[in-house]
């Protein structure tokens, strides 16, 4: 939706899925029509290209049958009008939701898909070369350089991990003029008791597997370096080493955030970690509040007027569970 700054009136309002839900042939397990076409969800902010102007939009899997085309996709948007210029789909006939990690799985697909969501934001950039590439991390594992000047089409894609409903990439990359930098979730699940649902304590991280940052070349998708997570292994329930939080950068380093609390600064020449700050514990807060850090997920630091900021506890998926606003200055102070 696009609305006016002013006074908030709506100025247009775009469907990714155009068609409108209707009853299909398909039954849950409780023997209830399901309605479709639905999903497309947009789970990040939209990418504004002023040179085409168009608005860039990546999208969630389908919810329900029939799949379409305009599901794990990134959409190309005019601004004026809202229309859809064009859509590039990556991965066909995804179709899921949550009800297919609950036993009996009431409203899960006969065939449910991968999960392959966009959850981040494409990334506009512009080569040396004057050739420009719109990025963008997938929950696949694999990270797309589309063209935005010829309707999307595929320049090169990279796969950096296994990808999963929780793995790939999660929230998004950052990039600089030449490099663009992704954080590898590929979060593992622990299941001790697999009749169990997701808020019970037969279900959670697997402290073992996931994480690592990747570094690729904006012009080809070549790999320049990748640092593997070094907290494989880590002993504190709810823990994970997978890298799930938006990565941040800035010039010669890179902030990435992991469900083990960690907030890691690495170099971007060689991957480097410079420098690593455990979030895991209690903290004296401003406002006298109790407060504690946790994982670290979802939205990535923010750096201004030479401070980072970073949320830290985020207790989904029995992650690690945390309720502080931490804030970092190059000098100490």
């Amino acid at each position: 939706m696009a609305l006016e700054a002013k006074t908030g009136r709506q100025i247009w309002k775009t469907f990714t899925i155009a068609d409108e839900p209707r009853p299909t042939d398909k039954k849950n397990k409780l023997g209830k029509p399901i309605w479709g076409p639905s999903g497309g969800g947009v789970w990040s902010s939209p990418t504004i290209d002023a040179v085409k102007n168009v608005l860039y939009v990546g999208t969630g899997d389908s919810y329900t049958e029939p799949a379409v085309r305009t599901t794990d996709a990134i959409l190309a948007m005019d601004l004026t009008s809202g229309k859809i210029v064009w859509s590039r789909q990556l991965s066909e006939k995804d179709v899921w939701n949550t009800s297919c990690l609950i036993p009996p799985g009431l409203n899960c697909p006969d065939t449910p898909g991968p999960d392959f969501d966009f959850g981040d934001s494409p990334i506009l950039r512009t080569l040396p070369s004057g050739k420009r590439a719109l990025i963008a991390g997938q929950k696949s594992g694999v990270v797309h350089a589309l063209d935005p000047d010829q309707q999307g089409e595929i320049l090169w894609q990279s796969r950096i991990g296994k990808g999963g409903a929780l793995g790939g990439i999660q929230w998004g990359p950052a990039a600089d003029r030449d490099t663009v930098y992704a954080a590898l979730s590929d979060f593992g699940i622990a299941i001790s008791d697999a009749s169990r649902i997701p808020a019970n304590e037969g279900f959670g991280p697997d402290p073992n597997t996931g994480g690592g940052l990747f570094a690729l070349k904006i012009a080809t998708g070549e790999k320049i370096w990748d640092t593997p997570s070094p907290g494989k292994g880590c002993k504190v329930k709810g823990c994970s080493p997978a890298q799930s939080a938006a990565v941040t950068a800035i010039s010669g380093v890179v902030f990435s955030g992991a469900l083990d609390g960690h907030l890691r600064a690495y170099s971007t020449k060689d991957g480097a970690i410079l420098w690593d700050y455990d979030t895991l514990r209690d903290f004296d807060t401003v406002n006298m509040v109790k407060a504690k850090g946790g994982s670290l997920d979802a939205a990535g630091p923010a750096v201004v007027g030479g401070m980072l900021f970073v949320n830290s506890g985020y207790g989904y998926f029995n992650a690690i569970p945390g309720n502080v606003l931490l804030a970092f200055s190059v000098d100490g102070r």
